[in-house]
């Protein structure tokens, strides 16, 4: 159970506040973190599980900015982690970029978006999707309407339908004039290789995404040629774990729009030969 989130600029600036419980965080805890931070250096910033005099700390530096979240019990860091890249994702997503002056600029519309997505501590609403639909991003017509009518909120009225869904990541009323789909493969190589040119060592680090304009509830499957060379796979909630199990076939009911499938790892065999031009 998360107690606290803090958002700090890349000045040590304590940017947004969001008490989660009943037990209110000292802000000295973001005090304390800085000082580490600037006598320790990257090393630090480079830790995503630091334990403080009185509390564990959870930290995910996106552009500069450091997501810090607190708590004084036991809980499974990597919940921590992932939930504070599902809110670097979103707000980048809502709007459209990363900084302070963004955040600064629309710091209601992320106290809003805190408040859906986590409840007492606890992770809830995080797919973009749904979020979309009980919040409106911000944009002019939006701003000239608080200021015409007086009502700053911008969170809508009606709970989605999704909500309640067994596939919360995708509405039914999606409609498209040309249904299409497309999936990209992104890799990362590293490699090391030896005064003779031979190689020693090489990893591939890769990523499936999607782009998905789809009317309706589709229902995809994926196969790979080699899924066995695959390993430390990761998977977006869309996929079913039972599919990919039993075959090396991935079936999912995709999110709308632009989203990560999965990555994975592959550990190249060191006969791969390298190309030098």
């Amino acid at each position: 159970m998360l107690q606290c989130i803090f958002l700090l600029s890349d000045s040590g600036e304590v940017m947004l506040e969001k008490q989660l419980t009943g037990h209110r965080v000292d802000r000295s805890i973001c005090a304390w973190f800085w000082d580490q931070a600037l006598s320790q250096g990257d090393s630090f910033k480079q830790q995503q599980v630091i334990a403080s005099p009185t509390h564990y700390l959870f930290q995910v530096v996106r552009e500069g900015i450091t997501f810090m979240a607190c708590t004084q019990v036991e809980m499974p860091p990597l919940m921590a982690i992932e939930f504070l890249c599902r809110v670097a994702d979103v707000l980048s997503d809502y709007l459209e970029g990363l900084n302070e002056d963004l955040i600064k600029d629309n710091f209601v519309i992320v106290y809003e978006l805190l408040d859906e997505m986590i409840d007492n501590g606890f992770p809830l609403t995080t797919e973009r999707n749904i979020l979309r639909e009980m919040i409106a991003p911000p944009n002019i017509v939006n701003k000239v309407l608080s200021v015409v009518t007086g009502n700053t909120s911008n969170v809508n009225e009606t709970l989605p339908g999704a909500t309640a869904s067994c596939v919360p990541w995708r509405t039914t009323d999606i409609k498209y004039a040309n249904n299409e789909v497309y999936v990209d493969l992104a890799e990362e190589m590293d490699a090391i290789i030896n005064r003779d040119g031979a190689l020693v060592k090489c990893e591939i680090y890769g990523e499936v995404q999607v782009n998905s304009h789809i009317t309706g509830v589709p229902d995809l499957m994926l196969s790979f040629t080699n899924p066995s060379m695959l390993d430390d796979v990761r998977f977006h909630p869309c996929v079913r774990f039972r599919p990919w199990e039993s075959h090396q076939i991935l079936s999912f009911v995709p999110p709308d729009g632009q989203f990560k499938l999965m990555s994975y790892r592959f550990v190249a065999s060191t006969r791969l030969v390298l190309y030098h031009f």
